[in-house]
């Protein structure tokens, strides 16, 4: 079939771009969640496990409702699924000013309501804008991937803002319209391009190095292969070691260098900023050296700066430097592993493929809070922490290393009948 170039029926697929960041800095406010933990456990008089269980309930129905959402997706295309998206997650963090006297409220509406419409609507770009870029897989997915790292630096700051204006579960209403007003504006703009369609000068690599597979399979074909798996395991290494950090960077902060609590808040922040810049970067650099290379790296630099936090990260100065560094790797593989699926399984069913992919950060996002506080609260210290998650890196770098494209059969080729809206 004769390819359709950009500008000619393709659509403005610049404009197409910005939409999913605006969507995706939107739903990353999930990443602001400390914003609010400290005001919720003073009001429900309650532990920060307890309260920080919300978190966790969004984090892991945000996984599963990526998949159900690419699942979809193929069916009714990307509009649809993301205007949901923003009803459900608009309607949950609203929701959840109702959420005043009773914790389990809040379970159900920030937790899992908004957590569905996060996963939801985090796919959608991912996927739409890997078709539209073909030519810039790595870059264009690092591009909006990084706007819901960066959801929590924009939203932060609004929402210590709105808390001391309007108190905090006010804060909660006005949230909720706001990111219904941005995701299902955004989602207008969403949908795919043409059947057969390429940039101007782009032509698939074909010959037997290329690092792209050359074929577009559905979710079972991809599911029959050995390296589908290899590369949930990637994603999913990755997610526990970095959200292990994040999810005691303040805490872990005050214990090792001895700086103030405000002081150690300062460290959130400043992983944030890794957190996006690493989703942008890694990225980018994947489109040049590769992604399963770009992901050694990254494992190799993590377990590299995890064995040294004991050793040199005393200081805060130290700490941040080594923590941004984990944390942009973090980053980094949510940036690069779209367009790693979208090599080696093709880009017609990738919001199906990597949708189930994220069950990956689900669990991961359950483990890694899970082990550093087990193994401080069994030790005592964070040291032996740091320890075995350098080693859990450094083994699992042997997975990028031998993890090739799959040979796949023509049967599993032609796609066609995709809905574009």
């Amino acid at each position: 079939m004769a390819s359709q170039a950009a500008g000619s029926g393709g659509g403005n697929r610049v404009l197409i771009a910005i939409a999913g960041v605006v969507m995706q800095v939107a739903l990353g406010a999930v990443y602001a969640w400390s914003s609010f933990r400290t005001p919720l456990t003073e009001n429900y008089g309650t532990s920060v496990s307890a309260v920080n269980l919300t978190f966790s309930i969004a984090i892991f129905s945000l996984g599963f409702a990526a998949f159900a959402g690419g699942l979809w997706m193929a069916r009714v295309g990307p509009r649809t699924v993301a205007i949901t998206s923003g009803v459900l997650y608009g309607l949950g963090i609203f929701l959840a000013s109702f959420a005043t006297e009773n914790l389990t409220i809040l379970y159900l509406t920030y937790g899992l309501l908004a957590g569905v419409g996060i996963g939801l609507g985090y796919i959608v770009p991912i996927a739409t804008l890997v078709k539209w870029f073909p030519d810039k897989r790595g870059f264009i997915t690092g591009v909006a991937v990084a706007g819901f790292g960066a959801g929590a630096l924009v939203t932060a700051p609004v929402a210590k803002l709105l808390i001391d204006s309007f108190g905090l579960f006010p804060t909660f209403a006005i949230l909720g319209v706001i990111y219904l007003v941005l995701v299902v504006g955004a989602a207008l703009f969403m949908r795919n391009p043409p059947e057969g369609y390429r940039p101007p000068g782009f032509e698939p690599e074909t010959d037997e190095s290329s690092e792209r597979s050359g074929v577009d399979y559905e979710l079972g074909g991809a599911l029959k292969t050995w390296q589908w798996y290899a590369l949930w395991a990637l994603l999913f290494l990755n997610v526990t070691a970095g959200i292990a950090i994040i999810s005691e960077a303040a805490p872990m902060a005050a214990e090792i260098t001895g700086v103030s609590t405000l002081v150690a808040a300062g460290l959130v922040s400043i992983i944030s900023i890794a957190n996006g810049a690493g989703r942008f970067l890694w990225a980018w650099l994947s489109d040049a050296i590769g992604r399963k290379w770009v992901f050694l790296t990254m494992y190799l630099l993590q377990a590299l700066c995890f064995f040294l936090i004991p050793l040199i990260g005393t200081t805060f100065f130290m700490l941040a430097i080594l923590a941004f560094i984990i944390v942009s790797c973090y980053g980094g593989g949510f940036g690069t592993m779209p367009a790693f699926n979208a090599d080696y399984f093709g880009s017609a069913n990738v919001g199906k493929i990597y949708g189930l992919m994220l069950t990956a950060w689900s669990f991961g996002g359950v483990l890694g809070p899970l082990l550093i506080s087990y193994i401080v609260d069994s030790t005592g210290s964070y040291q032996n922490a740091f320890y075995i998650l350098a080693a859990l890196m450094l083994v699992s770098s042997i997975v990028p290393f031998v993890v090739r494209p799959p040979k796949a059969p023509q049967a599993a080729g032609a796609q066609t009948g995709e809905a574009r809206a």
